[in-house]
């Protein structure tokens, strides 16, 4: 049974075991949670944004699938539903980094990244874990969290709490701790709203009274009002002053003395001579 040459067979060469499976390196399986954005599969360019689950995306990518409504369409970007929902990164760059520039004949270290840890310069390749800061955006790696204590933000120095910080690219344990507080803080806001309108449809009774009252408050201030205006209306106005007597047949006065008014019948009534002239008041 054996080939030429006497040789004997081992059993390891007759019987096949089983493959392994093969293990994908973790820098290779990383590498495009790391370069590209999540929602377009495009290299990412600034300005660079994450999600509340530490998702990487191009921000114009993002905010064009808002404005047209196809977020819907991608099961990675679904939960995200307005502005809120992402933060701004403030990434440090790489001086070393030369991305597409590499000539062929130059050897490219797969390892450098494009941004850097601002404290410990450590490459944001996947290899080493990232924190971005939700308050102001800043983005620095663990191992600056763990080498350098800190009350204060490593990036700017402004407030920082671990609770309010999101791990970029987590693995799948901490990935659904990120997605059940987001859904506990989801139904926590609209129970608020919910209750905050039974408390207004509660209080609505109270607020039509009011407006009824006041309602009727200005319907008796405008009838009084209207009273008023007739009472003014109905103010009859003075009539004209007549003359005392007339000249013309007044006894005592001469004919010479009469002489001097006209003859007309208006003038008659006048006790004084038609020359004389009074202010526009005269009645």
């Amino acid at each position: 049974m054996g080939a030429d040459g006497g040789t004997i067979p081992k059993r390891c060469e007759l019987v096949k075991n089983k493959k392994k499976a093969e293990k994908l390196d973790k820098s290779v399986k990383n590498a495009t949670k790391w370069r590209n954005c999540q929602l377009s599969q495009q290299p990412l360019k600034k300005p660079i944004i994450a999600c509340r689950y530490g998702r990487l995306y191009n921000k114009e990518t993002v905010i064009e699938a808002i404005l047209t409504k196809t977020m819907g369409n991608f099961p990675a970007a679904s939960h995200i539903k307005g502005l809120k929902d992402f933060k701004e990164l403030k990434l440090k760059e790489n001086k070393d980094y030369k991305g597409e520039e590499v000539k062929g004949d130059e050897y490219l270290d797969f390892n450098q990244s494009e941004f850097l840890c601002p404290v410990t310069s450590v490459p944001m390749n996947g290899i080493n874990g990232f924190v971005v800061n939700w308050k102001c955006g800043c983005v620095f790696s663990e191992k600056a969290l763990q080498e350098v204590k800190s009350e204060v933000c490593h990036g700017c120095s402004g407030p920082w709490d671990l609770e309010d910080s999101v791990v970029l690219n987590p693995d799948d344990e901490l990935l659904e701790q990120y997605k059940q507080k987001l859904s506990d803080e989801r139904k926590e806001k609209k129970a608020k709203k919910n209750n905050h309108e039974s408390n207004e449809v509660e209080s609505g009774g109270d607020v039509q009274t009011k407006a009824s009252l006041m309602t009727q408050a200005k319907e008796v201030g405008n009838t009084n009002v209207k009273k008023e205006d007739k009472a003014k209306n109905s103010v009859k106005k003075p009539e004209k002053r007549k003359a005392e007597s007339d000249i013309q047949s007044d006894p005592t006065k001469s004919d010479a003395y009469k002489k001097l008014f006209t003859t007309c019948e208006e003038a008659k009534k006048k006790p004084t001579q038609h020359w004389v002239t009074y202010n526009p008041l005269y009645y």
